[in-house]
């Protein structure tokens, strides 16, 4: 029990991190989530120091001059930029962190289940030069799962379908373990892109990043609305190269959203063709759980539900599922030396 009780005392001061393409958010073992930040970071050209990390780089996204840049270094679940994700990181844990500094965490990461063993090791680097002492890495599909209390470690078949920023986790969870599981690199940055391009195609008009979100979140669907929604947005005429505003509606933003949505069908339907039968029983059962950002998207339950026929449930907290699974585990001993996978 002694032994315990260190170890209890030794995981304290540890993290949990959802490193997401969009968000990155870090929870601390007995307080809980402490943050929540854009995963962006906005660095001066000139001196190459960075100006802002997080909120404050968000706010800066389009209305940047020429010699400050804004950066993603998250991409598709990835580390596309491994000093700023460094960088950032170390800007995350040293916000979060109170007490002893000297003392290096412990960290449990969630990642994307397909990426490769190098994707894995510049994951668990970034980390341990933001100053972590040991690096778990958990795939975000059974964080997820865990985060929104599914009972994981029973003989029976959950299935998870975790719609993030740059990647959506789709994975069919039983006995702790993971028995089938698909990434692919199509997710919420996608649903923007696709905003993009269709008022960019059906009105020349051109928006950014934030008008396109701002759209998806007010207005976005995958199944027709009980009630029409409107918006207005405004852009530049790249025909006259003027500001222009005008209206748009639900109908035309689903259009527009409607190869991404039929992709995130798609991979679920081919997850559950490739489940065992006593698992896909058990999923007839107890349904599907949609987290993630992306599980936000108007009637997309509705929508999988008609094309599935099976159950589907949104989770409690979709944008935190991820990070509050990895901190469940971080609380869990057993359970961290069953899943994490420590590199």
């Amino acid at each position: 029990m002694g032994l315990f009780a260190n170890m209890y005392n030794y995981f304290s001061s540890d993290l949990a991190i959802d490193l997401g393409t969009a968000n990155t958010l870090v929870y601390i073992r007995g307080k809980g989530i402490v943050l929540r930040e854009p995963s962006i970071v906005v660095v001066d050209d000139r001196n190459g120091r960075i100006q802002a990390v997080g909120t404050e780089a968000k706010d800066m996204l389009g209305k940047t001059p020429a010699n400050i840049r804004v950066i993603r270094p998250m991409r598709d679940g990835v580390i596309a930029d491994f000093e700023t994700t460094e960088k950032m990181l170390q800007y995350f844990i040293k916000k979060t962190r109170t007490g002893n500094q000297f003392l290096k965490p412990r960290i449990v990461i969630g990642i994307p289940s397909e990426i490769t063993q190098v994707e894995r090791r510049a994951v668990r680097d970034a980390a341990l030069r933001a100053r972590a002492n040991e690096v778990f890495l958990i795939e975000q599909a059974m964080a997820a799962a865990i985060g929104a209390d599914l009972p994981i470690t029973e003989p029976g078949g959950n299935m998870i379908v975790d719609i993030g920023g740059g990647t959506t986790d789709v994975a069919v969870i039983s006995l702790s373990g993971v028995v089938i599981s698909k990434t692919i690199r199509i997710a919420s940055n996608e649903m923007d892109e696709a905003i993009i391009q269709y008022i960019k195609k059906k009105y020349n008009l051109l928006i950014g990043e934030r008008t396109a979100e701002q759209i998806k979140i007010r207005i976005g669907s995958a199944f027709p609305l009980d009630e029409p929604l409107e918006m207005e947005i405004k852009g530049r005429d790249l025909t006259y190269g003027i500001p222009k505003t005008l209206n748009i509606n639900d109908s035309e933003i689903r259009e527009a959203l409607e190869g991404v949505v039929q992709t995130l069908i798609e991979v679920v339907k081919n997850t559950l063709e490739k489940t065992p039968p006593e698992l896909s029983a058990d999923i007839v059962d107890r349904g599907i759980i949609l987290c993630g950002g992306g599980a936000l998207l108007k009637n997309l339950d509705k929508r999988l539900r008609e094309e599935t026929s099976l159950p589907i449930f949104i989770a409690d907290d979709p944008l935190s599922s991820v990070v509050l699974g990895a901190g469940k585990i971080l609380e869990n001993l057993p359970l961290l030396e069953k899943i994490g996978n420590a590199l």
